[in-house]
């Protein structure tokens, strides 16, 4: 079979002569075939993807090795060939969009400017319809099967989502620490990994947990009908109209309940979670704490907001650079009344030890932390107050497999000792599986499924819910150290779409 990229003996040191973070690695991609690299953070993974395009950052160099793509050694092109191979030959999807996309540009200009560069013979309205046309095809159900099998495209995924990654792929490499440790069939691999790093990758994917006992009591948190209107943007001689995000929700999280959100990017999950927290200004509905309503002018509006804390997505954005991991989790402290330094320094180094972090880490920065470190951070400023009530907007999704799994168990570990309610926002379906008590489901702003974590994954109610179970499959243990895809319905319920790729 010809190979579209041909990677082999693939070195990449910090500087010439120094310490290499990527050794002799070798992998091949053929056109229309999806191959998957997983691993840890910091296995290289996406280092030896970023060489393909030549977008290793600085300091580090290529010291062994040879990339070929279509044949043409990359190694031997300059950076005028490399412009032209870029976005018309060879693409590349970043992990965070944030960071990738030009924030003052508008997303048709984005889309326009490589299509400018790279098809000069197209008209400003063919460019435009080109783009309106791949925005469009973009969402739908399958974009992998409907793109790559179209244009024959050949796919490299690098990913810690392991159920994705058996979903889409046909082969998969295993990395760690710089070296492919394992490679092959993705079925077979998973059924049988031959390796220990790879088993253990396969150990942290998010199981199911035995269903718990939450008692009735007065909620925590209630909501009645809350509406949260988006303002629409001033114009030249007029104003758009407002957008409707969030349609008259309901919604109660009891004492020591993990009520999970779920839905599709744009259901509005996480503008309930942001609304809740006095983040966002509702348009109209209720929000109550322990059976009292609350304002922004209420009196109870301040022991509401310390009782109500946030763990975000990103902590790198979330915490701020100039303070060090001791300020940062003892800002919550500033507001106790009587407390003295001795006695906030104390408070701090007990919250640090708590979500598993050294007496030395409190005079570091976030810059100076893992991913998972980091995450530790945010967790422990949200609890040192020891608030009633958490909100967890995507905590773990940023987050290695391995790492996600202890972060998980942190959670799960500090909710029994502390006994916080928590409201967990996440497109995971397999995290939500494993911790939630109760799974609400969110589409276009409404709330159209809500029960009890076992009743949601194993009788959906609703066809949106039953399409979000259909289109995440879940791996499940075979006995022999391994795992096989299956899927929550059967065959016959599950859209043509969401069937196995072909090999």
């Amino acid at each position: 079979m010809t190979q579209l990229v041909d990677v082999s003996g693939l070195s990449l040191s910090v500087g010439k002569g120094g310490r290499e973070i990527v050794r002799n690695v070798s992998f091949t991609v053929a056109p229309g075939e999806i191959v998957g690299i997983v691993g840890e953070s910091g296995s290289g993974k996406t280092q030896a993807a970023r060489a393909i395009m030549g977008l290793t950052p600085p300091p580090l160099v290529r010291s062994a090795g040879r990339i070929l793509f279509e044949g043409e050694d990359m190694s031997a092109v300059g950076d005028a060939r490399l412009r032209k191979l870029r976005g018309a030959r060879i693409g590349m999807v970043f992990q965070e969009p944030m960071t990738s996309l030009n924030p003052s540009m508008t997303i048709g200009r984005q889309l326009d400017e490589g299509l400018a560069l790279h098809r000069p013979e197209l008209s400003p309205a063919a460019r435009r319809d080109k783009a309106l046309a791949m925005l469009a095809r973009v969402g739908i159900s399958d974009p992998q099967a409907g793109l790559t099998r179209e244009h024959n495209t050949a796919v490299l995924l690098i990913s810690h989502d392991l159920p994705m990654v058996a979903r889409y792929t046909q082969r998969m490499i295993v990395m760690q620490q710089g070296e492919v440790v394992e490679a092959g069939d993705t079925a077979a691999m998973l059924a049988g990994p031959q390796q220990d790093y790879t088993r253990k990758l396969l150990e942290a994917i998010p199981r199911r947990q035995a269903a718990r006992t939450i008692a009735d009591e007065q909620p925590v948190i209630e909501v009645r009908n809350l509406v949260v209107d988006y303002p629409g943007k001033r114009r030249l001689f007029a104003k758009s109209a407002a957008k409707r995000v969030l349609h008259g929700i309901d919604l109660v999280v009891r004492p020591r309940e993990i009520v999970a959100v779920v839905g599709g990017s744009g259901s509005g999950k996480t503008t309930l979670g942001r609304a809740i927290a006095g983040l966002i200004k509702p348009t109209e509905g209720d929000i109550r704490f322990r059976g009292h309503a609350i304002t922004r002018r209420d009196a109870g509006w301040l022991d509401y907001r310390l009782n109500c804390q946030m763990v975000f997505q990103d902590p790198y954005s979330s915490l701020n650079p100039r303070m060090n991991i001791g300020q940062l989790v003892g800002e919550g402290l500033r507001l106790v009344p009587g407390l003295s330094s001795v006695e906030k320094q104390t408070r701090v180094a007990k919250m640090l030890d708590e979500v598993g972090l050294q007496p030395q880490h409190a005079a570091r920065y976030a810059h100076e932390l893992s991913g998972g470190q980091r995450q530790r951070v945010a967790i422990a400023r949200a609890l040192i107050r020891e608030p009633a009530f958490v909100i967890a907007d995507e905590p773990v999704s940023a987050l290695d497999v391995t790492v996600r799994a202890q972060v998980l168990a942190l959670l799960a570990e500090l909710q029994e000792r502390h006994g916080f309610a928590c409201l967990f926002i996440s497109h995971d379906l397999g995290v939500v599986e494993q911790v939630a008590d109760r799974v609400v489901v969110m589409q276009a702003g409404r709330i159209i499924e809500q029960g009890s974590r076992d009743e949601v994954f194993d009788h959906p109610q609703h066809a949106y819910t039953r399409k979000l179970l259909s289109a995440i499959p879940a791996l499940t243990p075979t006995g022999q150290g391994g795992m096989q895809l299956r899927w929550r319905f059967d065959d016959a319920d599950v859209p043509a779409a969401m069937n196995p790729i072909p090999a």
